[in-house]
């Protein structure tokens, strides 16, 4: 690293304009006779964090988001800004990621925006029902992602969303740093799957409460998996063991990141839950 950078903190590489003012303050830091401007960029650079945000929150409902962006400045210093899909800038490509938070209709603006900054080469990470079959008439936006939610019932392999239940999430990638940074998991889980580097035992998870589950997300492409699902459904007793809680995939220059768990902010203020967002938003992909 060259001189005069030591010392700035972490969160100014993410942001130009940031980082540029944390490098001139560290250079005029290190310059006699400098004394006024540093004193000015000293007063300016604190405040230089609001002048444009690293992360894009894209939602229709906000108190869950607002405990993400809480968090994201707490545990990483990251700036962020929610705002409605309505109000979508001209451009994503100046954001470190973009976090989409969509219950009710995906509009064509959206679709193609969020798309387009992915494949671009930005960081799309996607959270709970931002997959969900008000997205079936979507064009382009299943293809795009490799899922499918099939209709019929789901005896029979039909698409189905359950709220108000108890979802346990489990670990399917150690290896994998949106899985294993800083996260504590804290419960063991039985689990068994065919798909995923590890494949069977009992398995680090989160049991959250009064969530919603989504069964039988299909996966038409190939994906990198990174949380599995457990559900023991109250009325028939039948237990569901799926490979689709939380993956990763590239997309052209960029990456999308899909992760179900989110009903409701109590998922998000889940300790474990609440850091794997995060990571989602500072892994370093390859």
């Amino acid at each position: 690293m060259a001189a005069g950078y030591e010392g700035l903190p972490g969160s100014v590489y993410l942001n130009p304009a940031r980082f540029f003012l944390a490098w001139l303050l560290s250079f005029l830091r290190h310059s006699p006779g400098l004394t006024g401007p540093l004193l000015v960029l000293g007063f300016l650079l604190p405040f230089a964090q609001f002048a444009h945000a690293d992360v894009l929150i894209v939602a229709d409902e906000f108190p869950a988001m607002e405990v993400v962006a809480a968090k994201l400045k707490a545990e990483e210093q990251i700036g962020s800004k929610i705002i409605a899909q309505k109000d979508l800038p001209a451009s994503l490509s100046s954001y470190q990621a973009v976090l989409v938070y969509i219950h009710r209709e995906l509009s064509e603006k959206g679709e193609d925006a969020f798309i387009d900054y992915a494949r671009g080469g930005g960081r799309l990470v996607l959270l709970h029902h931002t997959i969900s079959s008000g997205k079936r008439k979507n064009p382009h936006w299943f293809p795009f992602l490799g899922v499918s939610l099939p209709e019929g019932d789901l005896a029979q392999g039909g698409y189905k969303w359950i709220e108000g239940v108890t979802l346990q999430v489990v670990e399917l990638n150690p290896n994998h740093f949106i899985t294993t940074n800083k996260v504590t998991y804290p419960v063991r889980i039985p689990y068994n799957s065919t798909n995923a580097p590890v494949q069977e035992g009992s398995l680090p998870g989160i049991a959250l409460e009064d969530s919603e589950v989504y069964l039988n997300h299909v996966h038409t492409g190939p994906h990198t998996l990174l949380l599995g699902l457990k559900y023991t459904d109250s009325k028939s007793g039948k237990t569901y063991l799926q490979d689709t809680a939380g993956w990763l995939k590239p997309a052209d220059k960029g990456w999308v990141v899909y992760l179900m768990p989110g009903h409701t902010k109590h998922d998000f203020e889940d300790p474990a839950y609440g850091r794997i967002v995060v990571n989602a938003v500072t892994w370093k992909a390859p």
